[in-house]
């Protein structure tokens, strides 16, 4: 085949005899990339009636995805295989295979790139796609991912720069004495890079470890944040206000942060109330009992009401709830507070917090006094039986 191809563009060579040698040269490479199209266009349009609706759909979308770099290289092939009968003087033969060469080491470079992108997509749709998955493993598989892709996005790059510049004899030299030596320069190299090294070293970890995931909520310099992006050197924080905080990744392996969904998205919300040595806990409790079932963010796993602590003036009431995740239970602990504020104020006001006064004479042996409403002001309280909502007492 490659003979018949040569036989063919000598004989396109010598039919453009009248034109002059490099314009004649350069049209017969012009055919050589025209039937590199030829051949790449009727391959994808048979690649892509394979039928099927999983594994087709797959091989169609793959297909796609490698129909430029396939092209490129393609066109590189048969530009290369046409050199011989192109009637290029050595010299300039030479040249061109050189650049061809080094284009084709970008180019495998590039597909290689481009594959790892389309099977890693294909394999995060696949989980995603699953309606019983679990959240937490979705975001490991998320991370895992795309961080060691990044990382495999600048081996490869890395890799395939440095192949091509290896086609060069006098890079070539350089490298293999630069290594060889291993002297001033590979060292001062290696602390210049130090700190993209290590933040490299340190997405590896992250990766593996898992010490922060996608879409996690973590605590940094007391904001709320979820993680939205993580690259191979850097995580992007996003803050409940839209704000961003950009952080070395190796920020979360070298300091302690709090993470509120690495095992579980789910959360127990705290409330705290200040309420009067009058409360009636027995009315309150029920109405904050009343309060959380009748709420869709409570999960209906816990739920507790507390007498927690208590002072000269006040009583601390700790209430717990439930929720499914941290959004939800920020949600759910202001609709206990918002509600419960109500309920005391219009039907428990003797569970309002007050001040305590008491006025002692100056000189001892005095009594103290006791005028009415001195050391407890009057409470306005409804008549008795005048409640009959929610967390009224029997026989009220």
């Amino acid at each position: 085949m490659k003979s018949a191809f040569l036989a063919l563009l000598i004989d396109l060579r010598r039919s453009f005899g009248w034109l002059p040698g490099i314009v004649a040269s350069i049209l017969v490479l012009c055919a050589a990339v025209l039937m590199a199209e030829i051949v790449s266009r009727i391959t994808t349009k048979l690649v892509l009636r394979i039928p099927g609706q999983k594994r087709g759909a797959f091989v169609r979308s793959f297909t796609l995805a490698m129909r430029r770099p396939a092209r490129i290289t393609l066109a590189i092939i048969f530009v290369a295989t046409a050199l011989p009968a192109s009637g290029l003087s050595y010299r300039m033969m030479q040249m061109t295979g050189r650049g061809l060469l080094v284009l084709f080491v970008l180019m495998l470079g590039y597909a290689a790139i481009v594959a790892m992108r389309v099977l890693s997509d294909a394999y995060l749709a696949r989980i995603d796609g699953k309606e019983d998955r679990d959240d937490i493993l979705l975001r490991t598989h998320k991370t895992q991912v795309r961080v060691l892709r990044r990382m495999a996005d600048i081996l490869i790059g890395v890799l395939t720069v440095g192949s091509a510049l290896m086609t060069f004899e006098s890079v070539r030299e350089y490298g293999l004495s630069l290594f060889a030596s291993a002297g001033a320069a590979s060292l001062l190299v290696g602390l210049a890079a130090r700190p993209l090294l290590t933040n490299l070293i340190a997405g590896m970890q992250i990766a593996m470890t898992q010490p922060i995931r996608m879409e996690d909520l973590i605590i940094i310099n007391g904001d709320w944040a979820w993680v939205e992006e993580i690259t191979a050197t850097y995580v992007v924080l996003r803050v409940w206000d839209w704000r961003r905080h950009i952080v070395p990744i190796s920020y979360f392996l070298e300091n302690s942060f709090q993470n509120w969904t690495h095992n579980s998205a789910a959360l127990i919300g705290v409330v705290f109330l200040y309420l009067d040595f009058h409360a009636p806990m027995d009315r309150i409790r029920a109405r904050l009992h009343d309060i959380v079932r009748e709420s869709p963010l409570w999960d209906g796993k816990v739920f507790d009401v507390q007498v927690a602590d208590c002072s000269a003036q006040v009583m601390t009431i700790r209430v717990i709830a439930s929720a499914r995740s941290a959004m939800q239970s920020w949600d759910l602990r202001c609709d206990i507070r918002e509600k419960i504020i109500l309920f005391l104020r219009d039907h428990c006001p003797e569970a309002l917090p007050r001040e305590r006064m008491a006025h002692v004479a100056s000189q001892s042996g005095q009594d103290v006094l006791t005028a009415p409403g001195v050391i407890s002001p009057a409470i306005d309280r409804p008549p008795p039986g005048s409640y009959t909502g929610p967390g009224a007492a029997p026989g009220m």
